[in-house]
């Protein structure tokens, strides 16, 4: 970022040491400084990138993997999705604009990706939440990132499910008034 101490972690959906090449995917929302850089970046102008290390793990590693997310979590569907294609994925995102999401989907040659329109009272969070009593049969593993509050949600409604602990990996990746959760 153009300012000292302020970063943001973003997950590549390429990394090349050998090239010293990277691809990420952002997504603009708001006025943070996440939003500002990835608004404002230009192909030519430098910025320390560092990485990537494995702060998204899930375990364990065979079984069907259920990723759950928002806009800023497609990178991550897509990045987890290769690094592991012989398991199965179930991809889930909650979207403000569905048609927009289908686009950047189907350039990243995404498919079978469930999207839930982002209602104002959250009501299609119970949706997504609908899908977890299958998943939770297979035997997934399953992964939440992106807004806290889905994130949260989702969590529980796991618990209640009576999933363990090892098969749940979270990482909140913004709220509503916060900035730099991560």
């Amino acid at each position: 970022m153009a300012a000292p101490f302020v970063t943001r972690t973003y997950t590549p959906i390429e990394w090349d040491a050998l090239t010293g090449r990277t691809r990420i995917l952002c997504y603009v929302h708001g006025e943070g400084p996440g939003s500002a850089w990835a608004r404002d970046v230009k192909p030519g102008h430098e910025c320390d990138v560092f990485g990537p290390r494995s702060s998204i793990d899930p375990h364990p590693a065979s079984g069907p993997l259920a990723v759950f997310g928002d806009e800023t979590s497609i990178g991550l569907g897509y990045a987890l999705s290769g690094r592991y294609p012989t398991r199965s994925a179930a991809l889930h995102f909650e979207l403000d604009d569905t048609e927009a999401g289908k686009h950047v989907l189907k350039h990243l040659d995404l498919s079978g990706v469930a999207l839930f329109e982002k209602r104002t009272d959250d009501a299609h969070v119970e949706q997504m939440a609908a899908a977890l009593p299958s998943l939770v049969a297979a035997g997934a593993s399953f992964v939440f990132a992106g807004k806290a509050a889905t994130v949260q949600r989702l969590r529980q409604s796991l618990k209640q499910l009576d999933v363990t602990t090892p098969r749940i990996t979270t990482k909140a990746y913004w709220a509503p008034g916060r900035v730099g959760l991560d």
